[in-house]
C-alpha cells in the first residue's frame, strides 16, 4: 500500500500549471495569426498575463514572415522545460534531441486540440443560441474560420445543415495519428533510449 503521495502531487502540479500557462501563450500567439479582436476581453487578459515574458523576449526575437517568433520559442521552451521536469520528477534522465522532438509532438497536439474543442464549442453554441453574441464567440468564429472556411467550401451546407464540422474533425483526427503521433513516439523513442 501507499505510494509517493508528494511525487504525484508535484507531477500534477508541475503538469497543470506549465499546461495552462502553455495553452495560453498558443491562444496568443493563434489569437494573432488569424488577427482576431485585440480588444476583446479574453484576448486582453491572455495578453496581460503572458506579456511580460513575451516583451522581454521579442527585445531578443523579432517576428518575421507575419510570426511572432518570440511567442513559438517562448512555447518551445515551456514545453521542453516541462518534459524535463516531468521526466526527472519521475526518475529518468532523458535525452535532449528526444525531449525536444517530444515536446514539439505536444505542442502540435495541443494545436490541434485547441481547434476540435473550439469548433465542438461553435456547434454547440450555434445550436443553442445562434443570435445571442458573447465575447468568447468573436474569438472563436475567428479562431476556427482557417479551418471552418476551406471545410465549407468542400462540403457545402445541405439541406440547411452544414456539416463542415463533421470533415473538419476527420482531418483534425487524422492530423493526430498521421502525423502527431508518429512524432511523438520519435521523441519518446529518442528521448529514453
Amino acid at each position: 500500500m501507499g505510494g509517493n503521495y508528494l511525487g504525484n502531487a508535484g507531477v500534477f502540479l508541475v503538469d497543470t500549471v506549465f499546461g495552462m500557462y502553455i495553452l495560453l501563450v498558443l491562444l496568443r500567439f493563434l489569437f494573432q495569426w488569424v488577427r482576431a479582436d485585440f480588444y476583446n476581453p479574453i484576448s486582453q487578459f491572455i495578453v496581460t498575463v503572458t506579456n511580460p515574458p513575451l516583451m522581454f523576449m521579442r527585445r531578443i526575437i523579432p517576428g518575421a514572415w507575419g510570426v511572432d517568433l518570440a511567442s513559438v520559442v517562448f512555447m518551445s521552451a515551456l514545453a521542453v522545460l516541462k518534459v524535463y521536469l516531468l521526466a526527472w520528477m519521475g526518475g529518468a534522465n532523458p535525452q535532449a534531441t528526444g525531449v525536444i522532438v517530444f515536446a514539439i509532438g505536444e505542442l502540435l497536439q495541443l494545436t490541434v486540440y485547441v481547434f476540435m474543442v473550439a469548433v465542438i464549442i461553435r456547434v454547440v453554441l450555434s445550436w443553442v443560441g445562434p443570435r445571442s453574441y458573447h465575447p468568447a464567440m468573436g474569438l472563436l468564429n475567428s479562431l476556427t474560420e482557417p479551418v471552418m472556411g476551406p471545410a465549407r467550401r468542400l462540403l457545402p451546407p445541405m439541406g440547411g445543415l452544414d456539416l463542415s464540422p463533421i470533415l473538419v474533425f476527420i482531418v483534425l483526427g487524422l492530423a493526430l495519428r498521421l502525423i502527431v503521433q508518429p512524432i511523438l513516439d520519435i521523441g519518446r523513442a529518442l528521448a529514453f533510449t
